[in-house]
């Protein structure tokens, strides 16, 4: 059965010139670039060279991500900071829920970025009941579980994403989350993050283990009238003014 490989309307990868330092954007899982374009946006504005790049899989078909995996979304995301760093005197990355697990991956690889803004990201196991299921799904031969997109308290506001998530991309995710965690200690950067008390896709006790393990300055903002998606949510524009705020500063250093 072929299933779609273009990408839907409004998914595609942003880039824009700008000037000597640079912000790399990350989207999350089972999303694509709409989540956060936004966000993208404002650093151009600000005058950031700027990529945000559209993961394999993402923004096209849920059949389609089901062929991929963690290592995919994570050469993507290096080969995107390595372009930008090779143009950019400095780089910072922020992101978005799994974009925030590629950042922190990113870091523990590149200690050189700068700084990394990050909005309710992925950094601690998955909890075993849903990967015990995601396990059971798969020996049972079925490749789909329910989706997690479009967290959003705002009802003008709607995620891209799709409506199941494939099992064995979740799998492949909790597996690279499970080998990052021993990474956490050694982060020295400085990181500013950003979470929602009211996610209902990552438990805000990600970020608390993400502030209490990095050896970095950790800036927090709490993101009180938001959802997992907050950078489509109400409190959209907070997040962008304090991941310019942040990106300048950062990258003045």
């Amino acid at each position: 059965m072929s299933h779609r490989t273009s990408v839907l309307p409004g998914a595609e990868a942003f880039s824009a010139a700008g000037g000597e330092h640079g912000a790399l954007v990350l989207h999350g899982f089972t999303g694509n670039p709409q989540s956060v374009r936004g966000l993208a946006e404002a650093l151009a504005t600000a005058g950031f060279t700027v990529e945000l790049p559209r993961l394999p899989g993402h923004g096209t078909s849920v059949e389609d991500m089901a062929g991929t995996r963690w290592d995919d979304w994570a050469g993507t995301a290096e080969a995107a900071y390595l372009d930008l760093a090779a143009r950019c005197d400095k780089v910072l990355v922020t992101a978005l829920s799994m974009g925030g697990t590629l950042a922190v991956w990113l870091a523990s690889r590149h200690p050189e970025i700068a700084g990394l803004a990050l909005v309710n990201p992925v950094v601690e196991p998955i909890d075993e009941a849903i990967t015990d299921l995601a396990r059971d799904l798969a020996e049972k031969g079925e490749s789909m579980m329910p989706g997690v997109g479009s967290d959003i308290a705002d009802p003008d506001q709607h995620e891209l994403a799709y409506e199941q998530t494939p099992v064995a991309c979740l799998l492949s995710l909790a597996a690279a989350i499970d080998d990052l965690t021993i990474h956490l200690p050694g982060l020295t950067l400085p990181i500013l993050l950003m979470n929602a008390p009211q996610d209902h896709v990552v438990p805000p006790s990600n970020s608390e283990l993400l502030a209490q393990t990095v050896c970095g300055p950790v800036e927090r903002v709490i993101l009180e009238r938001s959802y997992h998606v907050a950078t489509l949510d109400y409190d959209r524009e907070l997040i962008q003014d304090r991941v310019v705020e942040f990106a300048r500063r950062v990258t003045h250093a």
